[in-house]
């Protein structure tokens, strides 16, 4: 049995289920697509930022327009692409006008990115910008304070390893901000070729996702070709 198509399987089934989800009126209401996530089912290495842009929202994909494409350009430098990663956010919904996630959007999403880390089973973590950066550390220090510097923590019920960096947006609005992006993405070779790190024994299962109605499929892209549609796993 092939494992990486069981975990795009088991992905897709989560994504259903964040797709119908109304936890927060005010986000499904608002929303135009969910952006669960995309890339790599198995991939090593999953990146997380805050919320879903308007590009996002409209496309369904995260981290589109000139921020995707610097992480695009900063992914080659090391020698990866989309394809190797996963990229996703803490809450799957654009809150309005952009405005940061309420702590109740935080508490209602959080388990979709908890099921993610579990079945993608990543190695590093790389949380993106401030308000992803305090999620997943569960400490008020700021990206500025903490940048570069990796840790093992246990999000959820999974232990990664966690590469806190700024948010690729960060360089568009501070050219000078690239210098410090190139120089925090150099080492993230370096931390892949590391061991795993070790999962703490948990003693309950996490609980299933409440169930929703389910919509139509979602088109889904087979390994080799590139991501399209609303959801792109490979």
């Amino acid at each position: 049995m092939d494992p990486s198509g069981d975990r795009r399987e088991a992905l897709k089934q989560v994504f259903e289920q964040a797709r119908g989800c109304v936890r927060c009126p005010q986000l499904a209401a608002a929303r135009h697509q969910v952006v669960f996530g995309a890339g790599n089912a198995s991939a090593d290495l999953l990146f997380v930022a805050e919320a879903p842009g308007a590009n996002e929202d409209r496309e369904g994909l995260p981290l589109v327009g000139q921020a995707g494409k610097l992480l695009d350009e900063l992914l080659a430098d090391v020698g990866l692409a989309r394809r190797d990663v996963f990229v996703t956010t803490v809450v799957k919904c654009r809150p309005p006008g952009n405005r940061e996630p309420h702590p109740a959007e935080i508490e209602h999403c959080h388990d979709y990115l908890e099921r993610q880390l579990d079945l993608i089973a990543p190695k590093v973590v790389c949380s993106l910008g401030n308000f992803a950066t305090k999620f997943v550390r569960g400490d008020p220090a700021g990206i500025t304070r903490v940048h570069g510097r990796e840790e093992v923590r246990v999000i959820g019920r999974r232990a990664v390893r966690l590469y806190p960096i700024y948010h690729p947006a960060a360089a568009l609005y501070t050219p000078r901000m690239l210098e410090v992006l190139r120089e925090d993405f150099a080492r993230i070779p370096q931390l892949l070729a590391q061991p795993a790190p070790a999962q703490v024994p948990v003693a309950e299962p996490a609980p299933d996702l409440e169930p929703v109605d389910e919509p139509p499929a979602p088109s889904v892209v087979e390994p080799e070709s590139p991501p399209s549609g609303q959801l792109g796993l490979f």
